[in-house]
């Protein structure tokens, strides 16, 4: 059974925050809102976290998983950013954007494409999140909590309780969150493409 944590979306309480951190860092596999929708996360380098995200939306090893970063800073740990690339992401950063680069060493093999080896990163505008980002010192591994068959991501807490009770093993609920996916632009070959329009705007990558 998942447990329920109730936080504050403007003044998330300290105690909360470092109980989702531990339970991160002991394994746990969590729902959170972000400034899009709600999303699954796990620590970095959990085998039994990523199986469990693979299992619940039904996702193949062509899927991009997503780091949760806390800020440029930490993004830059993760993937390779050239001057232009650089410019771009950081304009549109924090938001409701996902960008996929190239990987460092620092992203665990599991994670890359299989082929491009590549990795979704993104900055969220996020009371809430950026308070567990800031807590736990390393990012998220995220996907969107969006249901196999299903067109748009589960948006409430109480919801996502009573559907995944048994297959998440928190819920962190602040209240209402976004109700569409992040926008994703692949800058792998360089040059901008857009992947999925979402919350985010496209036209500066048009």
């Amino acid at each position: 059974m998942a447990k329920y944590f109730d936080v504050h979306p403007d003044n998330p309480q300290p105690r909360s925050i470092s109980q989702i951190a531990d339970a991160v860092r002991s394994g746990s596999l969590i729902a959170y809102p972000t400034d899009s929708c709600y999303a699954l996360g796990c620590q970095l380098g959990s085998r039994d976290g990523i199986d469990r995200i693979r299992t619940i939306r039904h996702l193949d090893d062509r899927h991009h998983f997503t780091l949760m970063c806390r800020d440029f800073a930490q993004l830059g740990q993760f993937v390779r950013v050239d001057n232009d690339v650089f410019r771009a992401v950081k304009a549109s950063t924090p938001g409701s954007y996902t960008f996929i680069l190239p990987a460092t060493r620092e992203v665990p093999r599991k994670l890359l494409h299989p082929k491009k080896k590549t990795v979704g990163v993104r900055i969220p505008d996020h009371v809430v999140t950026q308070a567990l980002l800031a807590e736990m010192g390393e990012p998220l591994l995220s996907s969107t909590l969006l249901l196999p068959d299903e067109d748009e991501p589960l948006t409430q807490g109480w919801e996502i309780k009573d559907r995944l009770d048994h297959q998440v093993d928190a819920v962190v609920d602040s209240g209402e969150c976004g109700t569409e996916p992040t926008t994703v632009i692949d800058f792998s070959g360089g040059e901008a493409e857009i992947v999925r329009r979402g919350a985010g705007d496209t036209s500066r990558f048009e």
